[in-house]
């Protein structure tokens, strides 16, 4: 048996005939850039995240750079972000013209941790990213108490929490803004790249728009520098013939996660996933933890599973923040061990037995090896 870490076939023939239906449209109309699909995008993800406004961009990376700057990050600000993360979230920060400030993370969770953000905070300090990481919300409680009344914004970075949730409230509730990556392989994903920017602040959102377009708040009339960052036709086409399987597609990422923990939960050596209280987590990746990590993960492939690291090096070590450098023990061991295991939507309850048998084997015997 071989099991892909994502496999994207099933979801297609799901859509494949909305999505062929949908591109004729575009075709039809030959109106391929901020047209019908995109607008009415927009507001059937605005509805179903239960956001004010929606506003597509070209990709999670540029949704939160525009998020970033339309909330008055720039030149000479600080940016807190966690440790652990995808380094897009870094990225956008130094794109912006601010400084990324690492922080450390919860040791169970890997979520950025709220106390670790409050002592990083400075008098130049503009705004804190938190991460909702591999499918579930970040301590939104916490953080918002930290900024509350000081100016600086809070924009999340949700490009793995479609649907997730907190206390009932959703991502980019309470919050500046939330960016959205559509990569096509996140729980709504695009066939190729995409992404969003959630808000509920009109003056938030206006601002997205003119910076996705040129700083252009109509035709030749360009009121600030601006960028050419918009969502096409042909994936907002994609986008909303998956967004009405997301909710279905969540459920059975969900039931997945929980056969894993059902099949693993007592193998020793095996530390599973941690679901932070008050959240709904749509397990964008089910990530385990284990010891002398990359020899389990080589001994996993060798049985046909496609296993796979996500963020080995973290923020604070990565060559290109080579200044934020110091001893982030939490995120330095959480990146030493993590595992991410096959899940998706259609994933079988076999194909799971099997990738919970092969972790079992790999684990508890150091010398396991399939012939």
């Amino acid at each position: 048996m071989r099991i892909p870490l994502v496999d994207l076939g099933r979801q297609h023939e799901a859509v494949a005939g909305a999505i062929a239906d949908g591109w004729a449209r575009v075709l039809g109309r030959r109106s391929f850039v901020l047209g019908e699909e995109g607008a009415a995008f927009e507001a059937e993800f605005a509805a179903f995240c239960r956001a004010a406004h929606c506003v597509g961009v070209g990709n999670g990376t540029d949704a939160l750079e525009l998020a970033l700057r339309a909330a008055g990050v720039g030149p000479g600000d600080e940016v807190v972000v966690p440790a652990f993360t995808f380094v897009a979230t870094a990225m956008a920060v130094v794109r912006a013209g601010a400084t990324p400030v690492p922080v450390d993370v919860a040791a169970d969770t890997g979520l950025v941790d709220p106390a670790a953000a409050g002592a990083a905070l400075s008098d130049r300090t503009r705004a804190i990213v938190p991460v909702h990481l591999f499918g579930q919300m970040a301590d939104m409680r916490a953080l918002g108490a930290l900024v509350d009344g000081t100016g600086v914004a809070l924009v999340e970075d949700a490009a793995q929490a479609h649907g997730a949730s907190q206390h009932g409230r959703p991502v980019g509730f309470g919050s500046t803004a939330a960016a959205i990556s559509f990569y096509p392989s996140k729980n709504l994903g695009a066939y190729g790249d995409a992404g969003a920017v959630l808000t509920g602040d009109a003056a938030v959102a206006d601002r997205v728009r003119r910076l996705r377009n040129y700083g252009s708040a109509s035709k030749y009339e360009h009121v600030e520098e601006g960028f050419n960052s918009r969502l096409d036709e042909l994936q907002a086409v994609v986008l909303r013939a998956k967004l009405g399987m997301l909710g279905r597609w969540n459920e059975q990422r969900e039931a997945a996660a929980r056969r894993y923990g059902e099949a693993l939960r007592d193998v020793d050596g095996v530390e599973l996933p941690v679901t932070a209280a008050g959240n709904r987590h749509v397990w964008h990746l089910y990530v385990v933890r284990v010891d002398d990590r990359d020899r389990v993960l080589e001994r996993l492939r060798r049985d046909g599973v496609g296993a796979a690291v996500h963020y080995p090096v973290p923020i604070h070590r990565q060559p290109a923040f080579a200044g934020a450098a110091r001893r982030l023990a939490r995120a330095e061991r959480l990146a030493a061990r993590v595992l991410s295991l096959p899940l998706f939507p259609g994933i079988r309850d076999d194909e799971v037995d099997y990738v919970a048998e092969a972790l079992r084997r790999a684990v508890r015997n150091p010398s396991y090896s399939r012939r």
